[in-house]
């Protein structure tokens, strides 16, 4: 019986050197955007207690949890996202830091759910949350960051919207309609697009409205609230309104957002949700027992789906494509033309890479055509290649196959690092 190939569970994926490269390209503009913003870094457990979400959540996400029993007998779950976490961190710690609190994190996520596209049980997420500012001013500034995301990735208009809306619109469409029980209302307006006109019908009529009323109120811009027009007085001010869509069948499917709520969709609708978010106050307040009474306002970006965006994006893939040509795994593959001088090189090796310079080579004695062609593959902007003129060496672009001398005496660290910072401008011999 032949030996079982093992594979990665369903759901979960290896990351290979350029899966590695994507990851690393995202995290980079991620962080870059949320520093530009002003926001601080903060990182919370892979693994919390399962009533931590229990409390938060209830619904579809509590048959989601990747949820165990450890050995010392706890009931844990490793986190399916980062609210209750930043909850109970900030419930803890929020004395310690001025209001308001602007913070993101980048982590893996988990949950339980059927692999798609765009859509794994383990997902890296970039959440970015604003707690302490309860005015339409923050949630402004939280779509406006998600703007500059989307452009910082290299997006470009007509590539795709921010679909807009606020919870008290529906609060007030409910009041109208003598809809006593809004939370078991507003799920039927999130599954509009999913459902069934027959099945919408079926599930508004215990409420005593039809489709034609929810449609006619969805579709008069006038039913926006004061506080989604602030929002876009706010962000046409930043020459970012055009971005903008009001679309009042954004609610977000759980019942803890209190306020105005987006979400990012490519224009061609070939993908579910780019990022979603929204205000929730309360909600620190009920994970924290009470310890952070905090209004709060936070939006989060997966990497599965953000990455199928990208690569059917022509512009954005050219964009993730230059930075991962800016930042090789290797600026230097060391070509060793006389393996006599093989110990000289190593030399060399060791000391470009005390000077931060990343370099590799052949470990082991290969012809020199092996080694370019290893050169090469390694991704590296430059070959130095060291032969029997040493101490004179030749540097050579690899893009381009142009090349200059390093005479003797030459300082090396200095020569590679002005070719490095100029990597297509002329060569200094």
């Amino acid at each position: 019986m032949a030996d079982k190939q093992f594979q990665s569970l369903p759901g979960f994926r290896d990351f290979t050197p350029r899966d590695c490269a994507v990851r690393n390209y995202l995290f980079s503009v991620w962080r870059d955007v949320a520093h530009r913003y002003g926001f601080s870094e903060y990182e919370a457990p892979i693994v919390e207690s399962t009533d931590l979400y229990l409390k938060k959540s209830g619904g579809e996400l509590t048959t989601q949890l990747f949820r165990f029993e450890d050995q010392g007998g706890r009931d844990i779950t490793l986190r399916p996202e980062l609210t209750a976490s930043l909850a109970r961190i900030v419930g803890a710690n929020q004395r310690d830091f001025p209001k308001p609190l602007k913070w993101f994190e980048i982590g893996p996520c988990f949950r339980y759910e059927k692999p798609q596209k765009g859509r794994g049980r383990e997902f890296i997420q970039f959440n970015a949350d604003i707690l302490g500012e309860g005015s339409a001013s923050a949630d402004a500034e939280l779509i406006a960051m998600a703007i500059d995301t989307m452009l910082s990735l290299g997006f470009r208009e007509g590539d795709f919207v921010i679909r807009a809306s606020d919870r008290e619109s529906w609060l007030f469409f409910c009041e109208t309609h003598q809809i006593s029980d809004p939370a078991a209302f507003l799920p039927i307006i999130d599954r509009l697009e999913k459902l069934k006109p027959e099945a919408v019908d079926a599930q508004l009529e215990p409420f005593g409205v039809t489709r034609k009323q929810v449609d006619a109120f969805i579709n008069d811009p006038e039913n926006a609230s004061p506080a989604f027009r602030e929002i876009q007085n706010n962000l046409e001010a930043r020459g970012l309104g055009k971005y903008l869509e009001l679309d009042l069948t954004i609610v977000r499917g759980l019942a803890y957002y209190t306020g105005a709520v987006f979400e990012i969709f490519d224009t061609h609708k070939s993908m579910r949700a780019v990022a979603g978010g929204g205000r929730y106050d309360g909600l620190l307040s009920t994970l924290s027992n009470g310890s952070a009474d905090l209004p709060a306002t936070g939006f989060a970006m997966g990497d599965m789906v953000i990455r199928n965006f990208i690569e059917e994006t022509p512009n954005a893939l050219l964009e993730m494509e230059a930075w991962m040509a800016r930042n090789p795994a290797c600026d230097v593959y060391v070509v060793i033309a006389d393996e006599s001088k093989r110990n000289e090189a190593l030399g060399i090796i060791a000391k470009l890479r005390t000077a931060g310079i990343s370099v590799d080579f052949g470990m082991s004695q290969l012809n020199v055509g092996k080694q370019f062609k290893k050169a090469q593959q390694s991704g590296a902007r430059f070959a130095l290649v060291i032969g029997a003129e040493y101490p004179e060496m030749q540097l050579k672009i690899l893009s381009s196959r142009t090349e200059a001398t390093i005479h003797p005496n030459t300082d090396i660290v200095e020569a590679i690092q002005d070719h490095l910072n100029s990597p297509d401008g002329p060569l200094i011999a």
